[in-house]
């Protein structure tokens, strides 16, 4: 059985003949690279054969991708257009800095130089710098039952369980090789089995503001703990809006590794629990309730009672986000860095509508097109002398501490009062 034969296998994924001539390198040294790393995820974790996807999405920061990394990129960019370019919509996650404001955060010019040239490496390959973690409100959804590759987690999780769309966790190298093949390994959410829910957790009480979603997500992202779990949730009483789903879906994905949910009569999946609850199979139950969530809040500031900083990221804030924090500053003055960070694509609608000035006016700094710990987070706190901060988000209290901050997480309203305050809690 030949290389070019349709049933040709490595491991255990099947190629088809255009699979096959990538990988002998008939369409040039990157998309040999790239279906030769795909054939290896694959057979890895069982895929049978690979599945067409529509969109990528590349977390790829240069934090994360050090010099070598750039290095390889630009190799990549050096080849001829035709082998290079990306054959389907490729874009990218959260940038290492905003270049507009790196001179207030004191990121140090190695760092910018090193992003400039990571941006022209991937602009050589096709890829749109989109530059946000929250494309799925602001570029193009995608619908239920389209095959992609997503790598945020927080982008994954809400298009996997809000949209019904198909995608695993795709680290940096798998995103770019399915923008380059146009394919992924087909395991995991790809594959109907394992979309069914594998516990249920009966929700007592309903949050009513941001950050409660996000400590109901952080909850549960710990009942669940690994990736192969897919929590049903019952009891919530509302339909929660987009903002509600992504502070509540980027918690659960960094406080469990979670890549799907259900909660039942909302989530395209779950119109029943019977939908998502596989005959005869008994659920692991868990109950949550308001004292949860409130212990959840309290546990971050038994530690802090001031902080040098407030951040609103992770996720990338909404328009309506913004004209929230922009309500809650009006008339008063923050006393401390308060960062708000968006994408670019709702930066320029806060600009035209006046949300920018207004909160800039009242202290704030807003940035664009970065996400606060993929930017040198560390660096930055040595820098200003930041080691205290303040955030609505339960993904960013989790995550900051590994760059040596403590977090206090808290509504937006009370982190507003903190900037205002001075800091104190």
């Amino acid at each position: 059985m030949g290389p070019d034969d349709p049933g040709d296998r490595s491991g255990r994924v099947k190629l088809t003949a255009e699979e096959a001539a990538m990988r002998s390198g008939a369409f040039g040294p990157a998309r040999q690279w790239a279906i030769e790393h795909q054939i290896k995820v694959g057979s890895y974790l069982g895929a049978a054969d690979f599945v067409p996807v529509t969109q990528a999405h590349i977390m790829a920061d240069t934090e994360s991708l050090g010099e070598a990394g750039v290095e390889w990129l630009e190799r990549v960019a050096a080849l001829p257009q035709d082998q290079r370019s990306v054959c389907i919509p490729t874009i990218t996650d959260p940038r290492g800095t905003d270049f507009a404001a790196a001179h207030r955060l004191r990121q140090q010019p190695w760092m910018l130089e090193l992003e400039r040239r990571a941006i022209s490496a991937f602009e050589a390959l096709g890829i749109l710098m989109t530059n946000t973690c929250i494309n799925y409100q602001t570029i193009m959804p995608p619908v239920r039952g389209e095959h992609v590759a997503y790598g945020d987690t927080g982008v994954v999780i809400y298009s996997n369980s809000v949209c019904g769309a198909r995608t695993n966790f795709e680290g940096g190298p798998s995103a770019l090789s399915a923008g380059l093949t146009g394919r992924t390994p087909r395991y995991g959410y790809h594959l109907d089995k394992h979309r069914t829910a594998t516990l249920l957790v009966e929700v007592g009480w309903t949050p009513a503001d941001l950050s409660d979603w996000g400590a109901l997500g952080g909850i549960v992202g710990r009942l669940a703990g690994n990736y192969w779990q897919v929590p049903v949730l019952l009891g919530i009483e509302c339909v929660p809006g987009s903002d509600e789903m992504k502070h509540f879906g980027a918690a659960l994905a960094s406080f469990g590794s979670v890549a799907l949910f259900h909660m039942c009569g909302i989530t395209p999946e779950a119109p029943r629990l019977d939908d998502v609850h596989p005959p005869g199979h008994e659920l692991r139950r868990h109950e949550v309730g308001a004292a949860d969530i409130r212990a959840f809040q309290q546990s971050y500031a038994k530690s802090v009672d001031a902080v040098d900083l407030v951040v609103f990221s992770a996720p990338q804030l909404s328009l309506i986000e913004m004209q929230c924090v922009a309500g809650l500053l009006d008339g008063r003055s923050a006393n401390i860095p308060l960062l708000v960070v968006t994408s670019p694509q709702v930066k320029a609608d806060a600009d035209r509508m006046g949300l920018t000035a207004r909160i800039e006016c009242a202290g704030g700094t807003v940035l664009a097109g970065m996400c606060f710990y993929q930017s040198y987070a560390r660096e930055m706190a040595e820098a200003n002398g930041w080691r205290r901060l303040a955030t609505n988000s339960a993904k960013l209290a989790n995550i900051i501490g590994g760059y040596g901050y403590q977090s206090a997480f808290m509504s937006m309203a009370a982190c507003i009062d903190a900037a205002c305050n001075g800091g104190t809690l």
